[in-house]
């Protein structure tokens, strides 16, 4: 089930206009969804002010929920902020605290450590900052991180980092790979699966979405994964 906290005029080449939902009414449609079918995993994608982020904080403990997987989109892929600084405080004070899988990439993480991730070195330095912030499980997303010439990703849990290594595909069709990445490992967590294995499978099915999309052309700019990759195999 979804709960729309922004609607949003966009393309393939970029995003033209953003019209933010009443935080209320965000509210209100959590309680929709809970009171009726209810939800074994809570998935945040773009929170865009501090008012939404207070209201999905606020009904994830009236609920609690401890499957809460954290998209915190904060970036974009140019490196440009997407929130203010208000927001960004409340999503550092508020979701962090509670997520069960948080899913950031290098310029997220950066924001949040107020620190330069140069390496995996520096990668690892932030999910350990990450967790002491209260996430229970870190995943800081490799696809950015300068100097390495795989997709590295770090997943850390308090006691140990793993690095989950993939080739790195080179397409400009990457439109929502973090969003698909961050779904999929809910996905995976709502079956039953650990963690670490929900986030091992969703980076394989990334991958291979990746692979996919190459092919895969729509629009002029960044075009999207084709989410009916997996279908398609199962067809055949």
């Amino acid at each position: 089930m979804s709960v729309i906290t922004a609607l949003t005029a966009q393309n393939t080449v970029g995003v033209q206009e953003i019209f933010e939902i009443d935080s209320e009414f965000v509210g209100k449609q959590i309680d929709s969804v809970m009171s009726d079918m209810g939800a074994d995993v809570w998935k945040s994608g773009m929170l865009s002010n501090a008012q939404i982020i207070n209201i999905v904080a606020g009904k994830a403990h009236e609920y609690n929920i401890e499957n809460f997987i954290v998209d915190p989109v904060m970036v974009s892929r140019s490196g440009d902020s997407l929130l203010k600084q208000a927001a960004v405080n409340s999503l550092i004070e508020q979701l962090i605290p509670i997520s069960y899988v948080i899913t950031p990439n290098h310029y997220e993480a950066q924001v949040i450590i107020k620190k330069s991730i140069n390496n995996l070195k520096d990668a690892k330095k932030a999910a350990r900052i990450i967790y002491e912030l209260g996430a229970k499980h870190v995943v800081i997303k490799g696809g950015h991180i300068p100097n390495i010439k795989n997709a590295i990703d770090i997943f850390y849990d308090g006691r140990e980092y793993i690095e989950i290594k993939s080739a790195r595909i080179e397409t400009k069709n990457t439109h929502g790979t973090g969003c698909t990445y961050a779904s999929t490992i809910a996905a995976e967590v709502a079956k039953g699966n650990k963690p670490l294995k929900a986030v091992k499978i969703a980076k394989k099915y990334l991958t291979k979405l990746l692979q996919d999309s190459i092919q895969f052309e729509i629009g002029k700019g960044n075009g999207p994964l084709n989410h009916f990759f997996g279908e398609q195999v199962k067809l055949k």
